[in-house]
């Protein structure tokens, strides 16, 4: 996609959506005795997500996965909401828009691994890590030069804010905060 063609697109995007796993995390999970101890988020991942919503721009999150780390970063950020345990994607994707009054393709949606493409075929404008997927790569609007978990979505958030004409607005909210 040309940068034109992004930020005509960009403008049109109401929800920001993302996958967890691969994408606002490194991939990798950490167990325990009693399972999932730990997963590593990026602050400037998640800092973009805050910058997002103080200019009026919403994100939340749909991932196969349930964990309660997601449901606490997600809490963090105060996120629109929290989807998980949607093994089939695309399905919740049009149940998250649903419940937030938006259509799919108002959508900007990251994501990884090949259980995303289905949402991406219902997304407005899709995105993904350097490090997705071939099949993913080959079908998302934007591939970041960053790897998830290591400021993939800063990146997509900061081109999709700059295109929305909220940069400015954004940089303005941090001094204020």
């Amino acid at each position: 996609m040309t940068p034109a063609a992004f930020n005509k697109a960009a403008r049109g995007i109401k929800l920001l959506v993302f996958d967890v796993d691969g994408v606002l995390t490194d991939g990798g999970l950490y167990y325990g005795p009693d399972g999932e101890a730990f997963k590593r988020f990026n602050v400037k991942d998640g800092h973009s997500l805050v910058m997002a919503r103080l200019t009026g721009l919403p994100s939340a999150v749909l991932t196969a996965r349930t964990s309660k780390i997601v449901a606490i970063r997600g809490e963090e950020l105060k996120l629109a909401a929290v989807l998980q345990g949607q093994k089939y994607k695309a399905p919740g994707l049009q149940t998250l828009c649903t419940s937030l009054g938006f259509k799919p393709s108002d959508c900007a949606y990251m994501g990884d691994d090949t259980n995303d493409l289905p949402p991406m075929e219902l997304a407005g404008l899709t995105a993904c890590p350097a490090d997705a997927a071939l099949e993913v790569r080959q079908a998302a609007d934007f591939v970041s030069k960053l790897n998830g978990g290591h400021g993939a979505a800063r990146d997509f958030v900061e081109r999709v804010l700059k295109a929305q004409g909220r940069w400015q607005l954004a940089l303005d909210a941090m001094r204020n905060a």
